[in-house]
């Protein structure tokens, strides 16, 4: 993958730019539309293709972990295969997802241990274990597993919180 800056504006920080991933170009700035589970909802590929011009979608990481499941994933081939899709695909890291199960989860050093929203069944999510999801999934743009802390946090739950993503972000940058 290679990033290009093309253009900047020297009256603010906007730019322009180009990332070139192995299922094609994404020209920036971007309009990325959300394919929770490895489709946009309401939306048929070739309209995205056509209408939208969408050049690349999101996958949730936490979601198709959980659902189809990366047995699935991988048995297609990766997401691109499973969906059909030719162009790039950016997964998130399901740290928000985590976050948002606070009653079904405890976030320790190691990682995040949590319960599933579909039949409760418990699961860790590890740096590393992001990683090799999001690879399996076969995205083109993968993030690092972050804890999103809660927006009214106060300054020493979001030091803490800031301190356990940066440690994350180092062991995702090593798997």
């Amino acid at each position: 993958m290679t990033f290009k800056l093309e253009a900047t504006d020297p009256n603010s920080w906007a730019r322009a730019g180009e990332i070139q991933t192995d299922h094609g170009k994404i020209q920036t700035p971007i309009f990325m539309p959300v394919g929770t589970v490895g489709s946009v909802k309401c939306l048929h590929f070739s309209e995205l293709r056509e209408e939208v011009k969408a050049q690349i979608i999101l996958g949730n990481t936490y979601h198709l972990y959980l659902r189809p499941g990366l047995d699935v994933i991988e048995e297609a081939g990766g997401l691109h295969k499973f969906n059909s899709w030719d162009r790039p695909i950016l997964t998130d890291s399901g740290g928000f997802q985590v976050f948002s199960l606070a009653e079904n989860r405890k976030l320790t050093d190691e990682g995040c241990t949590f319960r599933s929203h579909i039949d409760g069944s418990k699961h860790l999510f590890t740096p590393e274990r992001v990683m090799d999801i999001e690879r399996t999934i076969g995205a083109d743009i993968m993030m690092a597993f972050d804890e999103c802390p809660p927006g009214d946090s106060d300054y020493n739950y979001s030091k803490k919180s800031l301190d356990l993503t940066e440690r994350w972000l180092d062991r995702c940058y090593k798997r």
